[in-house]
Formats: structure tokens, C-alpha cells, sequence
């Protein structure tokens, strides 16, 4: 299986401006800029793509591990927080928060060890080589 996406870009670092595209093409010429980047414009960036995908994933991997136990996941919500680092221009590190509604038979040690396997086995974890922590919510 491939996934593409494609990006666009023309003029300067600071005055330029560029598209990103998707095979799926939920993101169809998507502006992107230095202020979409490293300031407040309106489009994306590389990095809260790299955020929303890891969000993703990491959430459909908990349901997953919960289903392959034969639980029945409840709600999952991630907010993937990415560092980073304007001085050294290198993400430092993905911070997942991940807030769950409880499920009857469960208990929060072993929801967190459930969750803690997905992180370790999430495809886009094992993608990204910069420290990965996880805080959950339980409730």
C-alpha cells in the first residue's frame, strides 16, 4: 500500500507560499506559508500535519488493542501536542493526551497499559524518532 500527498511552493522562506495536496484529496491545494509555519496565517504546516496524523493513529491503536482483547473501545479523544524548537528548527518531541470514558471491566492500570502498547505500536511512533510521552485520562 501507498499514501501520497504533494506540496507546492513558490517565492522566498518569508514571502513565498505554497499548497499541500492529498491522494485522498481531503487537502486539496491547502495553503501553506512562514506564517502558516512559524506564526499565525491562515493554512497548515508540516508539523500540525505531523501532530493530526500522529493523534490519529495513536487513537485508532488503542481501539484496536482494546478490540483485540475483545474490549469494546468507548470514547477515545488524543490531542497530540508537538515541540517544537524555534532555535535548533528540530521537533523535540510529541506529547499524546489521551482522554477515555471508562469501560465497564476495566480498570484505569490496565486501560493505561493497553494505551502504552498502542504508543509503542502505532505506526507514526514508530515513524518518528523523537521521544514520544503519553499522560491518559481515565473517566
Amino acid at each position: 500500500m501507498k499514501r501520497t500527498a504533494n506540496a507546492h511552493w513558490n517565492g522566498t522562506l518569508q514571502e513565498g507560499k505554497g499548497e499541500i495536496s492529498t491522494q485522498s484529496t481531503i487537502l486539496n491545494n491547502t495553503q501553506f506559508s512562514f506564517k502558516t509555519r512559524f506564526a499565525d496565517g491562515i493554512g497548515t504546516n508540516p508539523e500540525e500535519l505531523i501532530a493530526a496524523a500522529h493523534a490519529g493513529c495513536f487513537t485508532m491503536a488503542v481501539g484496536a488493542a482494546l478490540t483485540q482483547q475483545g474490549i469494546t473501545p468507548g470514547d477515545l479523544t488524543t490531542d497530540a501536542i508537538l515541540d517544537l524548537d524555534m532555535q535548533a528548527l528540530e521537533i523535540k518531541g510529541i506529547h499524546l493526551e489521551l482522554k477515555a470514558s471508562v469501560i465497564e471491566g476495566v480498570d484505569e492500570a490496565k486501560f493505561k497499559e493497553v494505551a502504552e502498547g498502542a504508543k509503542a505500536g502505532c505506526i507514526v511512533s514508530k515513524a518518528l524518532s523523537v521521544p514520544i510521552t503519553l499522560n491518559v485520562t481515565y473517566a
